[in-house]
């Protein structure tokens, strides 16, 4: 007879640091809920959903995958979530959403990001912050999904640093 192992919640926190952009410029990109897929590398559409409750905030975020072999239909496969928007706070810089339901094996899953200002002087940049709990993901370890999670903060990071260089550039190009 097999015995089923109950695993408590799942927990973790990765942090990106960001060398040049300050808390202030940062906040704007991610307090936007729907605009997700412009800084996440791995997310190709996020937009509201319509909600029975008028006092939620819903998204639908998804991705898509090539398959792997060409003997496949050559049918994309997509990956999707639906979200719903818990807390958001723009004074201390941080929103909270959680799964509602999706197609990639999540039962349970909160998330916070927040966007802190460095220790230090005024020069040194910020960080983002991704913490969460979930219920075990079948198929994956904990490990791995902190490691995914991890991945998905650092190329948000990128795609942020890069964009608000590119305004920078803009920005510097228009003044002169």
């Amino acid at each position: 007879m097999a015995t089923q192992q109950l695993e408590s919640k799942w927990e973790g926190k990765s942090i990106a640091n960001l060398k040049h952009p300050k808390a202030e410029q940062v906040w704007p990109l991610l307090e936007d809920f729907f605009n997700f897929h412009n800084w996440l590398p791995n997310i190709d559409t996020c937009h509201q959903m319509n909600s029975d409750n008028k006092d939620e905030i819903i998204r639908y975020c998804a991705s898509s995958t090539k398959p792997l072999s060409s003997s496949d239909d050559g049918e994309a496969i997509v990956k999707w979530c639906h979200e719903k928007l818990l807390t958001i706070d723009k004074i201390e810089r941080y929103l909270s959403y959680e799964v509602l339901d999706n197609n990639i094996g999540i039962k349970s899953y909160v998330s916070t990001l927040k966007v802190l200002s460095s220790d230090g002087d005024d020069e040194s940049g910020c960080q983002i912050e991704w913490s969460f709990v979930a219920d075990p993901i079948y198929g994956l370890t904990l490990e791995l999904f902190s490691g995914y999670v991890d991945s998905s903060l650092q190329g948000m990071a990128k795609n942020i640093e890069k964009a608000l260089e590119s305004s920078k550039l803009g920005d510097l190009a228009s003044s002169n």
